[in-house]
């Protein structure tokens, strides 16, 4: 293998928003995240469908299996 090829990865402490942190491999040895898996809202249950005007609905009348 070529020397000086791969970037040197180090343990990196990631800190999200929410105060949820973990340990992964990275370049930097400390990051800070807006939004992880458990604040998230697909991963919490807590995702919301927003439908203006009934597209939802629409949808689901076109291209409902009979």
């Amino acid at each position: 293998m070529k020397k000086d090829l791969h970037p040197n990865l180090v343990d990196c402490t990631v800190t999200c928003a929410c105060g949820n942190s973990f340990v992964t491999k990275s370049q930097k040895d400390e990051m800070r995240i807006d939004i992880c898996n458990e604040c998230h809202p697909f991963f919490t249950g807590s995702e919301r469908n927003v439908d203006t005007a009934g597209r939802i609905e629409k949808f689901n009348a076109k291209y409902s299996k009979k």
